[in-house]
């Protein structure tokens, strides 16, 4: 099946003036403009969040992708001129990227941040190589859905978070945690999923860590004033939502 894309792409490796082959110049231009362009968008929105990888992060993992896709296609003239693999150059940067985007994410006692920026980073790699392969429909597609995702589907996420959050609570090792936890869940009419226990240590003293999730079956979840119920009755150093 050919694509507009492949016919785009074989007019201008085509083009030639005075036998300058001006063409694959100019589609390597378009293939940065496109780039830069659709990554900036998905930049911007982690920019206006406040996220620490904002627009020039994302944008030199696009663009930097697009230029070793390119690379990867055109070779090395003058060095190497017989066949070779395109994809191999590829599949370093996804390696690469990887590991930068696992950077992005940071383990707190009340959490994991940074999971959606990784995620974005690891986005922003694959369509700087769909730009750079010069896949511009597919980028520009493919970039309208993550835009989608992070906007529209981050409201959907709020709601379904809101029913069922996933909490973190530390209180003393004296006190009867679990019992305290199951008589509050059940005034507010909730269940508790997946707990997990561990000791830890602060302010000089041993405690326990109880992590799990509430999930209320009414329409109504008072979150707030769950947890706020949780910290008196249990009489917790601290208790927090696990965010992403």
């Amino acid at each position: 099946m050919v694509t507009i894309d492949q016919k785009l792409a074989e007019y201008l490796n085509n083009w030639n003036i005075d036998g300058w082959p001006i063409g694959n110049f100019i589609l390597c231009l378009i293939a940065l403009v496109v780039c830069t362009v659709l990554v900036g968008l998905i930049g911007i929105e982690r920019e206006m969040r406040g996220r620490s990888a904002g627009l020039r992060t994302h944008l030199l993992v696009g663009v930097s992708s697009t230029i070793l896709m390119i690379i990867s296609i055109y070779g090395f003239p003058g060095v190497y001129s017989g066949n070779r693999d395109v994809a191999r150059l590829a599949a370093q940067i996804i390696t690469g990227v990887g590991f930068l985007g696992a950077g992005a994410i940071i383990h707190r006692s009340n959490g994991i941040k940074g999971l959606t920026t990784a995620g974005t980073i690891w986005a922003s790699m694959a369509i700087g190589l769909a730009c750079g392969s010069f896949n511009f429909i597919l980028a520009i597609v493919g970039t309208l859905l993550i835009v989608v995702v992070m906007t529209v589907f981050k409201k959907v996420e709020v709601s379904v978070v809101r029913k069922t959050p996933t909490i973190i609570l530390t209180a003393g090792v004296h006190e009867p945690v679990m019992v305290k936890i199951l008589e509050v869940s059940k005034r507010f009419d909730c269940s508790i999923h997946g707990v997990s226990t561990s000791m830890v240590e602060g302010e000089g003293e041993r405690m326990i860590e109880v992590v799990f999730q509430a999930v209320f079956s009414g329409d109504d979840a008072r979150v707030h004033e769950y947890i706020k119920e949780l910290e008196v009755e249990t009489k917790a150093k601290s208790v927090n939502l696990l965010s992403h």
